[in-house]
């Protein structure tokens, strides 16, 4: 499949959450320059609601511990399922939380949200017109004290996602999705 010769239609239905990667490096510097075309997303009273952590090569261990350490028995040990999922989380090449101030104003905390959210969608689709692929992930443990303090994530703020992100070693073929006539409710008088 040729990315970069894709119609923004085609670019939006071809778009896969990506669980498996490559081991290829992903350049931050590319990060980056994704990231300056994402924060053209909607952006109410231009607050730029967002604040990021990137963790690729031995950095990513951080991210990985905060993991842990969320997952920890009261012993200090990891369940099964913690340490294969922090294996995973090794062979993904970079992890990027995104990071979000709580405003305690609903319509401003709403907003911000919204914000980050079409910030995101945006890094997704210019990264997979590049080939690179991501999941966005909101488990449970980013809420968990202990990992948002040892990765940094200040009181008062939320963790939008962790984009897990590489090249596709595997791209999911589409799910059905329901007709947006079933969804639509046309009030015309």
């Amino acid at each position: 499949m040729a990315f970069e010769t894709l119609s923004i239609d085609e670019l939006i239905k071809s778009r896969r959450s990506v669980k498996k990667f490559k081991q290829d490096d992903v350049s931050i510097d590319e990060i980056v320059e994704l990231l300056e075309v994402a924060k053209w997303a909607p952006n109410h009273k231009m607050t730029e609601p967002w604040r990021f952590l990137l963790y690729s090569g031995e950095g990513k261990e951080k991210f990985i511990q905060a993991y842990c350490g969320s997952q920890a028995l009261k012993d200090g040990s990891l369940p099964d399922k913690a340490v294969k999922k922090s294996e995973y989380f090794r062979s993904i090449p970079i992890h990027l939380v995104v990071v979000m101030p709580e405003d305690p104003r609903q319509k401003t905390w709403d907003e911000d949200y919204g914000a980050v959210s079409a910030l995101i969608q945006n890094f997704q689709l210019a990264a997979w017109a590049r080939g690179i692929g991501m999941i966005w992930r909101t488990n449970d443990w980013i809420y968990n004290p202990v990992f948002r303090e040892a990765i940094g994530v200040k009181p008062g703020e939320k963790v939008v996602a962790t984009l897990m992100i590489g090249y596709a070693e595997h791209v999911p073929e589409a799910k059905p999705r329901t007709t947006i006539r079933e969804k639509l409710e046309i009030i015309s008088e």
